[in-house]
This record gives C-alpha cells, structure tokens and sequence, in this order.
C-alpha cells in the first residue's frame, strides 16, 4: 500500500461561489461550486482515487479490499468515521442545526454530526453564527422563527483567517457569506434548517426547512465561544504543528512546513492531508518502501496507517487523524 490523491464529489448548493474552481482546482460543470467532500464514503457522494492500482475507483473500494489502512481506532466506528470538505460561503448558508447520534440514529437512520471549522479565508467583517445571545426557550425560539426575528436572537462572531470553532452536535450554526473553511465532521449528511433568508432556487421553490426537529435538538443555552487557542504540539526552524480540534470523532492538526517536516504515524489511524496553501512534495521515510508524490494548494492525500513519510516544501496542510 501506498499513499494517493483523491478526487472529490463536489455540491453545487444556491450559496457557493466559484474559488473552489479557481483558487483550488476543483472540477464542475456547474456555474457554482458550494462545497468538495475531499474525503468522503458516504451514500450521498464518495471520493475517487487518483493515481496507483486503484486510479479511478471510489475509495470505498479500497477500504473493502484493505480494512487495515483504516487503522485500529476505526474499529470502534461502525462506519467510516468522518467527512471533511472545503466550504465556499459565497453567500450565507442557512442558519441550522446538527442532531446528535441518538436522534439521529431514532430519525434519520445515520450518526448525527459534531464537526470543527478552520477559516483558510474570509473577506474583511465576516462573521459566523454561534448560539444564541441569551438563554430561549423552545416557545421564544419557535415564535422567533414564525416572525422573522431568529437573527436578532443568534450570537454573531466576528472571524479571521485562521480562526477555529468547535461546532458540537446541537449547537445552532450558520457560515456567513465570505467565508471559506476546512470543515471536518462526523460522517453524516444530516442537517436540520431552521432559516434560509426566504431564498428560492432556480425553480423559485424554497429549501425545506425543519423547524420541530431542530427545536428537538438545538442547545437552548448560550454556547461558550469555542474559538481555540491552537496548542502548538511541535516547532522546528522548518516547520511548525499546531493542534486544531480533538475529541472522540477525530483529531485535526495544522502543519506549517518551511523547509521540511517527518512525520510518523502509528497503526492506530489512517491520515488524511489537506493542502491548504503552497506545494510539496511527499515522499517515503521508510527504508523499505519507496515513494514520490508531488503536491500543490487544493489536493488532499490518504495515507494508509503505520506509515512514514516526509513533505518537503513551503506549505500549509490540515491533516486528521482517527
């Protein structure tokens, strides 16, 4: 086994704009570009190896063939364990809300969703919504949404580049217009909208919304800003590792490569890598096996567990692990 570049399925949703074509090499027929699952099996859109025996086929195909590049900890997961994907919030995305596992195992048939963003961009007076302001009860939240006053309600936080929020299962959310992010998340497609700023589609129908369900669900509390101090884990004078996001779905490192970073994973997890900024090139640290593979900004890479490999370059990668 040995590492590969994936192809993303990519979603064409009312909100997204076209940076994802242009500044990260996605590829669609569609005018907008919202969303490319960089690593995905999931039933709603799975991703495609690039390059290698298996070129061509989904990933899931290789993972049916090769349990083990998984890694130890994806044992404990009935299913692949995450989605991560790059968001184009050309416009605001609807304020919604994700159910937690049990919810949305009873009503769904699927895990429910805790994801973490990491702003990789974002136009000057962006902001996200988080929460509430103040304490609600479902009657206030529901009259809220019936006269179009829910916004008056949300917490809205300001965002720059580089900025990382913790989004738990139940916490009202919404991205706003400007932003790009690396969001990564629990293996679901399950959301519940509760505003869509009255948008129509081309069809002039507007999206569903499922206002009970998310009244079901949603956090009535006011949620602490869970914009992360990065923990710096590792520095040298070529690269520097900053931990992102940690909990039982996954854990999110950033890497900021100068010069050159090693990099030793053990067979507990699989990791994936996400390049955000530069290009590299990843190559193999194992005498025993050898490989060469260049990268650039946009490109995501799956490196099956227990390897060792070296990134030569000047760039920036979120990698995750299990």
């Amino acid at each position: 086994m040995e590492p590969f570049k994936l192809i993303p399925p990519v979603k064409d949703y009312i909100w997204g704009g076209t940076r994802l074509r242009d500044e990260y090499g996605k590829q669609s027929s569609s005018e907008r570009l919202a969303e490319s699952w960089e690593l995905a099996c999931h039933k709603d859109g799975t991703s495609i190896i690039s390059g290698g025996k298996y070129d061509g086929r989904p990933l899931t195909d290789f993972i049916a063939e090769h349990p083990e590049a998984l890694g130890d900890n994806c044992r404990n997961f009935e299913h692949f364990p995450v989605l991560i994907k790059l968001i184009d919030a050309h416009d605001n995305l609807s304020v919604q809300v994700h159910p937690d596992n049990k919810y949305a195992l009873e009503h769904e048939g699927e895990y429910g969703k805790t994801e973490m963003w990491y702003i990789v961009d974002c136009e000057p007076d962006s902001e996200i919504i988080y929460g509430f302001k103040d304490k609600i009860s479902k009657d206030d939240f529901r009259s809220s949404i019936e006269n179009n006053t829910l916004l008056d309600k949300v917490n809205h936080v300001p965002v720059k580049k580089g900025d990382v929020f913790f989004i738990k299962a139940g916490t009202l959310h919404a991205i706003g217009k400007g932003i790009l992010i690396a969001e990564i998340q629990q293996n679901s497609n399950t959301t519940y909208r509760v505003y869509d700023y009255n948008r129509t589609d081309s069809n002039g129908n507007k999206r569903e919304l499922h206002i009970e369900k998310a009244i079901d669900v949603t956090e009535l509390e006011p949620i602490e800003n869970s914009n992360q101090e990065k923990i710096i884990a590792e520095g040298t004078d070529y690269s520097l590792t900053e931990l992102l996001a940690k909990c039982r779905y996954f854990t999110v490192y950033k890497d900021t490569i100068m010069q050159e970073n090693r990099f030793h994973r053990n067979k507990n997890s699989f990791t994936h890598i996400l390049v955000t900024d530069g290009e590299g090139t990843l190559f193999s640290n194992d005498d025993c096996f050898a490989y060469n593979m260049k990268f650039t900004k946009g490109e995501s890479i799956f490196i099956p567990a227990g390897m060792k490999w070296i990134i030569n370059g000047k760039c920036s990668i979120i990698y995750t692990v299990i």
